[in-house]
């Protein structure tokens, strides 16, 4: 399904987060061992299945808390959710260990991670800064936006995230994606918000 998923390393400590783990677990893995990363955080942008489905495969190999909005917290593990996981080749997902909440910060050694409560895409759809860079999940592609027709979507709340977070960061910040969309995997925000058509 095109899903991206992030290593987020601390040199320091070499300690990492994972963003948005769903398929191919043992090369998600296999690149944290390459790169000599220890995943301590998997942290979930929003709760679908897509972008979940890793969550119960990865926790067990690594340990690693599992973090998501309180919004979607409610989703994992339940039938339905890990039905669809598996029909995607996944494993479902336990229920999380930490709750998140706007502007809570995740620590990943000297690396923090801030959270933005993006509402639209699903209630507890999230965006996650750190400086010059954003992770963006499905309320932000490349030249696209994530689709507001599953339950849980609203235009209003969507066009709210763009205006009172997303945008109001700086234009140079670099958006990391939830999936390959685009004419191009990454983009800015400044770019985006001059040149996304789909922005509601």
């Amino acid at each position: 399904m095109a899903v991206f998923c992030y290593l987020i390393g601390d040199e320091v400590s070499k300690t990492c987060a994972l963003i948005d783990p769903a398929f191919e677990t043992d090369r998600i893995l296999s690149e944290a061992q390459r790169l000599q990363y220890r995943i301590t955080h998997i942290i979930n942008t929003h709760g679908h299945s897509d972008h979940t489905a890793g969550n119960e495969a990865l926790k067990a190999a690594t340990g690693a808390r599992l973090l998501i909005h309180e919004l979607d917290a409610d989703r994992l593990g339940k039938v339905m959710h890990k039905t669809f996981s598996r029909i995607l080749g996944g494993k479902g997902s336990p229920r999380p260990d930490v709750r998140l909440h706007d502007d809570d910060l995740i620590r990943v050694g000297k690396t923090q991670l801030r959270v933005l409560h993006t509402p639209g895409h699903t209630p507890g759809s999230i965006c996650l800064y750190t400086e010059g860079h954003i992770f963006t999940g499905d309320t932000l592609f490349v030249g696209a936006v994530g689709r507001i027709d599953f339950p849980g979507g609203s235009r209003l709340q969507l066009r709210m995230s763009f205006r009172e977070k997303i945008f109001t960061l700086p234009g140079d910040t670099i958006v990391w994606p939830g999936h390959d969309y685009g004419p191009m995997p990454t983009s800015t925000v400044e770019h985006e918000k001059n040149t996304n058509l789909f922005i509601p």
